[in-house]
C-alpha cells in the first residue's frame, strides 16, 4: 500500500473534534451531551444576513473576483474605519474563512523552515496551518497562574533566531479569553520593529470584550504598517460559522499580492457567503448589545460556578467566549474521553476540549480543559452540575 506523506502523518488531530465519535456514541446510548468543546455560538445569525440569502435572485451562482466582491470589500473597509482602523478596500483580501486567511498569509510571508513565535496555549489549528506552510512554531508559554497574561518582551527576544520571521497573537485570545491591552501590544511592537518581523494578529473576537475593556487592533500601532497582517472572519461576530468568509487585511501590498496568488487554489471566495457577509454589515447595534449581555451573563455564571467546585480554578476571561480551566485531574485527554464513555449524571454528560491540544510544549495542559460558554444559561447550569459530579468520582484525581 502506498504511504501517505510525512506532513500528513505529522498533522495534529483537532483537539476540539477528535472526541466526536465518543460523543456520538453517548448520544446513541440515549445520553444528553452538553457541548462545551467547540466555539459554535447558539446565537441567531442577524436577520439581515439571512434575508439577503433568501432574497437573492441570481440566475447563476458564478465565479467572483479572486480578491472578493468589491462592494463587500468597500463595506468592510468602512466597518474598520468606524473602529478607528484606517484601511481602504485595496488593503483587504476576502478568503474562505479566517482559516484560509491564516494559511495564505503564512505561505505568503514564510519560507519553509522559517519560524513563528506564538504564545501558548493557542488555537490548535495555528499549528496545522504552520505545518501546511512548512513553518516551525516556537512556543512562548503563558500560565494560568498569571491568567495567561502576555509574556514579557524579554521572553520573546530570547526566542528570536535568524530564522524567525514573525509573531502570531490572538486578541481577544482563543483559547484563554485573555485580552491584551494597548500597552501590551506597544511593548510587543518594539520587538517587531527591532527584528523586522511580521506581526500576525487574529482579531475575530474583537466584538466580545467585557467589564468595560475594549480591544486594541494591531493595525492601530504606529510604525507597523508594513509589518501587520490582520486576520478576521464573520464566523463569530455574526454567528455565521458556516458562511466561511474571512479576510486578510494589511497595508503591505506585497503580502496581499502573494496571498492572492495562493487564492488560485480556490478561485474565489464563497458566492452566498459574501452575500450574507455584506448584508451583515448593516446589523443594528441592538444585536451586538443583546449578544454582549448574553455572553456576559454566561461568563459570569460559568466562572463563578466553576470556582466554587473544590480543586477547580477558572480565570475570568476578558474577551471571546472561552475559558481555560484547571481541574484536579491527571490527564485531560483521558478525562474528556471518560466523561463521554463512562460518566453519566441524570443521563447527561459534558464534552470538553482537552487543553493538551492547545499547547505546543509536550506535557503542558494535562490538568486543564477549554470550555466554551456558547450554550444558554440553563444548559450551562446542567453542564457545570455534571462536571461537578464527575470530579467527585473520576478515578484519577490529583
Amino acid at each position: 500500500m502506498p504511504r501517505i506523506s510525512e506532513k500528513g502523518l505529522y498533522m495534529p488531530s483537532s483537539p476540539i473534534r477528535k472526541l466526536a465519535p465518543y460523543a456520538e456514541a453517548a448520544k446513541r446510548a440515549g445520553r444528553k451531551v452538553y457541548h462545551l468543546n467547540i466555539g459554535q455560538p447558539d446565537i441567531a445569525t442577524p436577520q439581515v444576513a439571512l434575508d439577503a440569502i433568501k432574497n437573492c435572485r441570481a440566475n447563476i451562482v458564478e465565479y467572483g473576483p479572486s480578491s472578493g466582491n468589491e462592494s463587500y470589500r468597500r463595506g468592510l473597509a468602512q466597518y474598520y474605519q468606524n473602529l478607528g482602523i484606517n484601511v481602504g478596500y485595496e488593503d483587504i483580501l476576502i478568503t474562505g474563512g479566517g482559516s484560509e486567511a491564516i494559511l495564505f498569509a503564512f505561505m505568503a510571508c514564510f519560507n519553509p523552515g522559517d519560524e513563528v513565535i506564538i504564545p501558548e496555549p493557542f488555537y490548535a489549528n495555528y499549528w496545522a496551518y504552520a505545518i501546511e506552510a512548512g513553518v516551525n512554531v516556537k512556543p512562548i508559554t503563558s500560565s494560568i497562574d498569571s491568567d495567561f497574561a502576555l509574556p514579557p518582551v524579554e521572553a520573546f527576544e530570547r526566542l528570536v533566531t535568524p530564522k524567525t520571521k514573525g509573531v502570531f497573537i490572538s486578541n481577544p485570545n482563543n483559547p484563554t479569553g485573555c485580552l491584551y491591552s494597548k500597552s501590551d501590544l506597544e511593548r510587543l511592537s518594539a520587538v517587531i520593529k527591532k527584528y523586522d518581523l511580521y506581526l500576525f494578529c487574529d482579531e475575530v473576537y474583537r466584538e466580545f470584550c467585557y467589564d468595560g475593556a475594549q480591544s486594541c487592533s494591531a493595525m492601530q500601532l504606529p510604525g507597523l504598517e508594513d509589518h501587520v497582517v490582520l486576520i478576521d472572519s464573520v464566523s463569530k461576530r455574526y454567528s455565521m460559522c458556516g458562511a466561511r468568509v474571512g479576510a486578510i487585511i494589511s497595508k503591505n501590498r506585497d503580502v496581499l499580492a502573494a496571498s492572492l496568488k495562493f487564492g488560485q487554489a480556490r478561485l474565489c471566495p464563497p458566492f452566498y457567503g459574501q452575500i450574507a457577509a455584506e448584508a451583515a454589515l448593516a446589523t443594528p447595534p441592538s444585536y451586538f448589545e443583546e449578544v454582549h449581555r448574553e455572553y456576559l451573563s454566561r461568563r459570569n455564571f460559568m466562572v463563578d460556578a466553576l470556582n466554587q467546585i473544590e480543586g477547580v480554578y477558572c480565570p475570568k476571561p476578558k474577551g471571546a467566549f472561552y475559558a481555560m480551566v484547571r481541574l484536579p485531574i491527571d490527564n485531560s485527554d483521558k478525562f474528556a474521553q471518560w466523561l463521554l464513555e463512562e460518566f453519566s449524571h441524570k443521563n447527561q454528560t459534558v464534552m470538553v476540549a482537552p487543553a493538551t491540544g492547545f499547547y505546543f510544549t509536550l506535557g503542558l495542559g494535562l490538568n486543564e480543559v477549554r470550555l466554551a460558554y456558547t450554550l444558554n444559561i440553563d444548559s450551562l447550569q446542567s453542564a457545570v452540575a455534571c462536571l461537578k459530579e464527575a470530579l467527585k468520582i473520576y478515578p484519577n484525581k490529583i
